[in-house]
Parts: C-alpha cells; structure tokens; sequence
C-alpha cells in the first residue's frame, strides 16, 4: 500500500512477539467450568471498539483453569486483544495488569517493539483500511470471521522512526480522551434529562418555572396515583386524533420503483426515502408493533414534521387544540405500555387500548412550560451528539491520513524541546 519514504509495510505476523488465538477453546474440553474462581474471561462480547466492557456478561473462572487455559503465554497490560468473529473486528488494549483468561473468539496480539508498539499497532487496526482488508478475507453466514492464518498475512504500513510512532499515537490517543469524554457528557446529559423528564411529567412546574412539590403546592389522588390538583386524567382519545387510517403500506419493490426525498416512516423511525407523501402535517408517531415495544431500546414515541410517508407498523396522532405536541411525545415515549402490549411473538399496541389509555395531563400553558424546559433539554442533547458526531469524523480522517503517511508528523520531531 505504502511507497512513502522512511515507512515499511510487513505482514502482520512479522511485527509481533506474541500472538495467541482462543479460537473454539471452552472450560468443558478442559473437564472443568467457568464459574469456580476470580479471574474474568474476556470473550469477544467484551471487547468493544477501543475498550474493554464487563457490562456485559463475564464468566469467571479458577486459578487452576487459569493455568490449564494460558499455556502459551499471559495478557500483560498494553497487549492488544482483536474479536475474530461476532463481532468482527473489534480492537482494544489489555487495559491493567490484572490477570485475564483470553476467551473464545479473541486473538491476542503483542508487537514486537523493535519495530512497532502495542498502542500503534492498536491504532493501526481500527483503521479502515485494516477492517475492509479484515473483511475482505472473512468467512461464514450466520456469523462472518476470519481465521488466524488469513489474518496474520494481512499488511501493517508504519513509520520506521519510532518517535513518529509515538507522534501518531499520541495524536490519535487525545482525540480518543475527547470522544471518551464527549462520550461520558452525553451520557450523564441523559441520566439528568431522564429523571428531570419524570419530574416534569409527574409533578409539573408552577408559573414561577419551579417544579412542583407536595410540600409547596396543592396535590390530590386519582386512578394513576398522586398528581398536582390542576392537572386532569385523560385517556388518549381526548388528546389525540388518530390518523391510522391515512396510512399505506408498500412493499420493497414498489418503494425501489419510488426512490425519492421523502422520509418512509415504519415502527421506530426513518426505513426508507420515496418520491410520493401522504403527510404534511405536525404528528407524533408511536410505533405500532416489533420487538421495541417490549424492549425500548429506541425510541417508541417521536415527533415528525413535513413531508412524510408513514406505513402500518406506525400509529399516526394529531394532537387535538390545548395539547402540546413536545409534551404529548414526552409523555408518550416515557409510558410503561407493558400492560398494554397484545401477543407473545409479535408484541403489538393495538389502537383499541392506545384509545383508553390514561394519562395525567397538565393545563395548555403548563404544558408549554414543560415543553420549552424538554425541548432546550433536546437542544442541549442534539448539540452534544452533534460534537461527538464531528470529533468521531476528526479522528477517522486523521487516521487515514496518519497512518498511511499522506500526512506527515516529522516537522514535529525537528522541534527543540522548551527550556
């Protein structure tokens, strides 16, 4: 790939010191189990792009399965760890001098140093032009991987000066520390706007912009418990219009025949774009069926605006006059419709019990007051995604030009040093 003067390109194998696949391996072959120690495993599923994560499940397993297990050598801190199936391609660094049982689908790398380092190595193989090359080599259906002896003939191009090694890598090491970081913002920004959305939507804020409390302010009961005395319990019906019937559903060849700008909207957001729309409108879709009701791991309830196409897997509600269409949407995606889901195998929200479901529903001017405290709180939440969005496009065009030599590091190494 490189002709770039003062770099070399090797195969992989030839860079490294250690290299050790855990392909197939299992306690059961042993004639042990997990389970009976300390020690984590650290199988593919723990191994994200960058990181390690034992959010996830880990096994554990016993100083005797320890010693039986890594034979060939141990994880020291700095070895670089690279998921050889399900997922593909993920890269990351033993990431302390704990001890670990490298587990199945992980291949553990260790560079040489003579010619490259574990962090550079580890940079390089995030690269895009190591994971196309990853793929292009893979193998399998319901699971796509890569065998050892393809991957260790795959070419590393590196600067042969060590010192624009460390360059690079502490280049590509603080855009990693300001994603991380960006990253940590974003999730603590929703932890807070998480529970502030809840306090909204079960106490309301006063004319003065204070939430409200039971300490400072009038509540009283009501079938869905204790809510503040101005507000009222309304079922769906009377918040909302239900636009269901304008939908139309089409199937993959006619919206190949249709391709155009036009958002195609199904159960959890945009599938499609097509030149023809049905809506124009202000709306709030709730998706309709699919696994998401049940799980939620994206967003049941959104907001549309403009021109849109919407199939039958989307219920489609106009909010009614008084009603906010910010707040409705908010209190919509935070309801627990687990008493309202229909079937086992294809959950589903049927119009029927959407119709009657209740909801504690504020005044039309408390509304707007929650609604412009939800929406700044979306702004803030929109700007920060769009920050990591931008330092994520960084760093990948960083990489492509410093690891490839486009873009050379070299002037720096001709800088004295401050006194």
């Amino acid at each position: 790939m490189t002709a770039v003067e003062g770099w070399k390109s090797k195969p992989l194998s030839g860079l490294l010191s250690l290299i050790i696949d855990f392909r197939g391996k299992t306690p059961k072959k042993l004639g042990m189990e997990w389970g009976n120690g300390d020690i984590p495993a650290l199988s593919a599923s723990n191994v994200g792009m960058g990181r390690i994560d034992f959010s996830k499940e880990c096994y554990f397993g016993s100083e005797t399965l320890y010693r039986k297990w890594m034979t060939k050598g141990d994880a020291r801190m700095g070895d670089v760890v690279l998921t050889t199936e399900a997922p593909l391609g993920n890269v990351a660094q033993i990431p302390d001098g704990r001890r670990y049982i490298l587990s199945q689908r992980t291949v553990l790398l260790r560079a040489n140093d003579a010619e490259v380092c574990n962090d550079y190595l580890r940079h390089y193989l995030t690269s895009e032009w190591f994971q196309n090359l990853m793929r292009q080599q893979s193998s399998g259906t319901t699971a796509t991987g890569i065998q050892r002896a393809k991957l260790e003939t795959l070419p590393v191009n590196f600067p042969v000066s060590k010192p624009e090694q460390a360059i690079i890598t502490g280049i590509l090491a603080m855009m990693d520390r300001a994603i991380e970081e960006t990253e940590v913002l974003i999730a603590k920004q929703r932890r807070i706007k998480t529970g502030l959305v809840q306090e909204l939507l079960t106490r309301g804020i006063d004319e003065n912009g204070n939430l409200r409390s039971e300490q400072d302010h009038a509540f009283k009961d009501s079938p869905l418990g204790r809510i503040p005395a101005e507000w009222t319990v309304k079922s769906l019906e009377d918040c909302v219009e239900f636009w269901d019937g304008k939908r139309v559903p089409l199937k993959q060849e006619d919206r190949d025949a249709m391709e155009g700008d036009y958002p195609y909207y199904g159960a959890s957001g945009i599938i499609d774009y097509i030149n023809k729309y049905l809506f124009d409108e202000d709306l709030i879709l709730l998706g309709e069926d699919g696994e998401n009701v049940v799980s939620r791991h994206l967003p049941l309830a959104f907001r549309v605006r403009g021109k849109i196409w919407v199939n039958n897997h989307a219920h489609v509600l106009k909010p009614k006059a008084g009603h906010d269409i910010i707040f409705l949407t908010e209190r919509l995606e935070f309801y627990d419709y687990t008493l309202l889901v229909s079937g086992s195998a294809q959950p589903k929200l049927n119009q029927r019990n959407l119709r009657r479901m209740e909801l504690p529903i504020p005044g039309g001017s408390e509304q707007t007051r929650i609604s412009k405290v939800l929406a700044s709180l979306e702004e803030n939440w929109q700007s920060r995604t769009a920050d990591l969005a931008k330092l994520r496009a960084l760093k990948t065009a960083l990489m492509q030009d410093l690891l490839t030599g486009k873009k050379r590091v070299t002037p720096l190494l001709e800088l004295e040093p401050a006194h």
